[in-house]
This record gives structure tokens, sequence and C-alpha cells, in this order.
């Protein structure tokens, strides 16, 4: 979340998926010297280089005649098209299910075992795809097990932190398979460029910028939008000292203060939390900005108390309200911030709001 970082990087993310053809904010392409300086910030926005999104005319996303709402039946055979599948984005907000790592490479019967559990049992829409897998045909798994299980997914090209270009060949294998798996254009949601990649320097911000146009262009007939996961840190040239919590439900204010700057910075964007959590206990890839910081179960539970208690602040936010992602789905991913650990126990009861 805010006040933990994990492999030197912080945990809270924001992403940006917006049906528009513009990319990037207000007068640049990406943010740099031209952005309003500000204090360190947790969250992450996105460069929304999206291709335009056709959506449902649906005017609720809890109806069961788009996708991915609750109740929604999974046709018998594939559609023709995707031009009225989708729930409108601006009816997405508060809870839209669980970050997932794939570094794993879990098989289909897992797979499917999990988007079950997390459809019906937490009444998800989305799984946000965080880390990476190689192996051959992975992304096919993750379509099938969403189709069946009338989950979405955002899918992720990883950059990693050993500065290699295998990004690239993640990016065109995953894209082979969104062209040619007739299923992806109906489970993908949007793919997001990376994750951090300008708070890690994987990219320059014009590099980054002219990839992102390139995938949106690739993509467009699929009418896949195409965003950035970053932090505001990433976006700021001066990003101060960092204000910390101390505690799970002081959190509010900072959460706020970020909100505030991609509200004034994003030219009325979506704005989704995908990779946002509080830890349960520290470990070597996972410290605290404070020393004073506490990682517990129940700050880790009281992080999305939080998150349930300001549903209707999230909702009044630009295009229908943020939607938010739990990171992450179990410790096994990534310790301390799963809502299972390791043994695949429940490690508080989880009942989010999906709307208010």
């Amino acid at each position: 979340m805010v006040y933990f970082f994990r492999k030197t990087l912080g945990a809270s993310l924001l992403v940006v998926l917006k049906p528009s053809a513009s990319l990037g904010l207000p007068s640049t392409d990406l943010p740099g010297d031209s952005m309003q300086k500000y204090g360190f910030a947790p969250f992450n926005s996105s460069i929304p280089g999206s291709a335009p999104m056709v959506q449902s005319s649906m005017p609720d996303s809890n109806s069961r005649t788009c996708f991915p709402a609750m109740g929604f039946s999974m046709p018998a055979s594939i559609p023709q098209d995707n031009t009225r599948w989708w729930c409108a984005m601006e009816d997405e907000y508060a809870f839209l299910g669980f970050s997932y790592e794939i570094t794993a490479c879990q098989n289909i019967k897992q797979l499917h075992k999990e988007f079950h559990d997390i459809r019906n049992n937490f009444h998800s829409r989305y799984v946000r795809l965080y880390g990476f897998c190689d192996r051959d045909g992975f992304y096919d798994d993750i379509i099938q097990a969403a189709w069946d299980n009338s989950l979405g997914v955002h899918a992720l090209i990883w950059f990693g932190f050993d500065g290699s270009n295998k990004w690239k060949t993640r990016r065109s294998a995953l894209f082979t398979t969104l062209h040619t798996n007739p299923k992806a254009k109906f489970v993908t949601r949007g793919v997001q460029f990376g994750s951090e990649p300008l708070f890690d320097n994987v990219l320059s911000a014009k590099d980054l910028a002219k990839q992102v146009r390139a995938a949106r262009a690739n993509l467009s007939s699929l009418n896949i939008p195409v965003t950035v996961s970053e932090m505001a840190y990433g976006y700021q040239n001066d990003p101060g000292v960092p204000r910390n919590a101390l505690k799970a439900s002081d959190a509010w204010p900072i959460i706020q203060r970020d909100m505030s700057w991609f509200a004034a910075h994003g030219n009325g964007k979506k704005m989704l939390f995908d990779e946002n959590g509080w830890p349960s206990t520290t470990s070597p890839g996972v410290q605290p900005n404070s020393p004073n910081a506490v990682a517990d179960v129940q700050n880790e539970q009281d992080y999305y108390a939080l998150l349930n208690d300001h549903c209707t602040d999230l909702k009044r936010m630009a295009g229908g309200g943020i939607g938010w992602f739990a990171h992450i789905y179990s410790d096994d991913q990534e310790p301390g911030y799963g809502i299972f650990d390791s043994s695949g126990r429940l490690k508080f009861p989880f009942k989010p709001r999906t709307f208010c």
C-alpha cells in the first residue's frame, strides 16, 4: 500500500482506463517537468492511451445483461463481436476483484479453482494480473479460466527488475494470443503496459509513450484499451518527504491526497487502484517507510474496511468512480499481502462492497 515497500517500490498502484484516443495527462504525453511538483504519492496512475472502448448501453454493472456483471451468463457460443458486450466503465467502482500474481505459472486446474473462488465467493468482476509467466500458452489458460468463470482480466506486460528486454517477447506473445484466441477480446478488459515503469526507469517517458501508442494501434481492432500502471511518485520530479500512516485506519488522508493529485492531472480519466493493500507481516522484501508502521492482520483488515467506509467518496470521482483491486489473492503470491495465508486459510472476514 502506501507505507510499505516491496522490491523497493510502493505497493499501491492506480490504473486509469479511459475510452479516449488521447495519450497522457494535460499538455504532455507523459508527465515531466511541466507537471506540478507534488508530495510523495502512494498510488499509481496510468498513462491512458487506449483505443476507443465500445461499451454496453446497460446503465448498471450489476445488470445480468453485460459482462462481467454478477449474474451474467456466458453464451454457449462465442459472439461475433464485443461491441455491446462489456458493462459500461462508468458503472464500475468499489471492489472489482483481486490482483493475482502469475509468476508460479499456475496450471489450468488451479486457475479454474481460484478464479471460481474469486468470482463466486467474493463477487469479483475482474482479476488484475501481476508478475509474469513465460510458459507457452499460459495466457490461453488465463482466457479459458476467466471465460469459464465469467471473470474479466486486466492483463499486464511485465518489465521486471533485471534490465533485460524480455518484456518485448512478453509483449509480442500476449498480442499474438489476443489476436488469435477467439475468446481473448471477450475477457481482456485492458492491457497494462508495465507496472511502475516510470518509477523503475525501465524506459524513458518518450519511449514508453511510443510503446503505448503502438500497442493501442495494435489492439484497436479488438477494442482492448492500453494503459500504464504507475504510482504518482513515478510521475513527479520532486516527490518531497514521504508522509506515512502508522496504522491502516489513519490512511485516508494520504489516499485522498493522491486521488486529488490524479484528479487534477488526469483530465477526467477513470482511475482504478490496482495494487492496493496493507501487509500483515514484514519480510526482507516488505519493509515500511517508517519503522513504527504496524504490519499485522488487523491492519490489513482495517485497510479494506477503510475503503468500504469511503465507498461513496470513491464513487464521486471522475468516470463514474474509482474501482479497486485487493492486492493480493494469497500470501503464496506475495507474503503478507494475501487475503488468504500460505496455508489457504482466510486471514479475516473479507466482504468488500461492490456498490454503494
